[in-house]
């Protein structure tokens, strides 16, 4: 038994004095990898800050500015580590590390595929024209103010303050409705008169009514009065107009008032705006019979 102990613990010394030796042949290449990770490390910051204040004077999002400046603070570290590879001479780990990265990326891009989506679809959000912070759109069946936009959502500010997080591949796949990219709105405005009214006294008062009620608006010609149909109890007309406003909730604050000055023209000068009435028309010859008249 102690014979055998005798030879394990020999082995065992043979082992780490091997192991000894080898540390210090290599030490010399040991020291120059830790100051070359080292020099890596504190080299990736500073790229990282320069990165970042470049992309402070583009119109990037401060969520893409720092992504960016992340990536490129890695890629750096990681060449600085490729390099403490090469100097160990540690090809071999080298080739099972890409080969291993491969996979494990393989398997966390088919996990994480929606999410990887969303983070592709912010980067591309961020780059294109089409929608930056404090612009009114609509996507998704969704309207509001973008207050902000992330690697996962766009997230808009709807006229009763709620908020709304819209998946940023959804917003890149689906149509886009920017109110903010022109000056003005046009506003729209339908209703209908009763058929004894004089449709071009109505016409005349309505574009009255609202030059009236609207300074943006500098004459008659700029607002659009159109009959469209004898509808069954009115003839329906439309108006149109514009405001200097790419608000959607401007536009229904413009309507509003709109609709408020014009019912009150019309009642001014007794013009009746019908609503759907029924009729019965009786033949004069006709004879009700009651009840008891039928037992008799």
């Amino acid at each position: 038994m102690n014979e055998k102990f005798s030879e394990a613990w020999s082995k065992m010394l043979e082992k780490l004095g091997s192991w000894f030796d080898t540390f210090i042949l290599n030490l010399p290449n040991i020291i120059i990898a830790i100051v070359v990770f080292t020099i890596s490390v504190i080299i990736s910051r500073y790229i990282s800050k320069g990165v970042s204040r470049l992309l402070e004077k583009t119109k990037l999002q401060a969520s893409m500015r720092s992504l960016l400046s992340k990536i490129v603070s890695i890629t750096v570290v990681l060449l600085g580590l490729f390099l403490v590879l090469g100097i160990l001479n540690l090809s071999k780990a080298l080739n099972t590390v890409l080969a291993g990265a491969g996979v494990v990326g393989l398997a966390v891009g088919l996990a994480l595929q929606g999410a990887l989506a969303n983070t592709y679809s912010g980067i591309v959000l961020s780059y294109i024209k089409h929608i930056k912070f404090g612009d009114w759109i609509e996507s998704n069946g969704f309207e509001g103010e973008v207050i902000d936009l992330d690697l996962r959502s766009v997230t808009l500010r709807q006229p009763d303050n709620n908020l709304v997080f819209l998946p940023n591949k959804l917003v890149v796949e689906n149509p886009i409705k920017n109110y903010s990219t022109t000056a003005q709105s046009r506003v729209i405005l339908e209703c209908g008169v009763g058929y004894e009214s004089d449709l071009t006294f109505v016409r005349d008062l309505v574009k009255k009514t609202i030059l009236e009620n609207f300074d943006s608006i500098e004459n008659k010609e700029d607002i659009i009065f159109l009959y469209e149909e004898f509808g069954d109890s009115s003839i329906n007309f439309e108006t149109r107009f514009w405001i200097k406003s790419t608000s959607a909730l401007e536009v229904a604050k413009a309507k509003t008032t709109a609709m408020i000055a014009v019912k009150k023209a019309f009642d001014d000068n007794g013009i009746n705006i019908p609503f759907p009435i029924r009729t019965l028309d009786l033949p004069q010859k006709l004879k009700i019979v009651s009840g008891k008249e039928d037992e008799k």
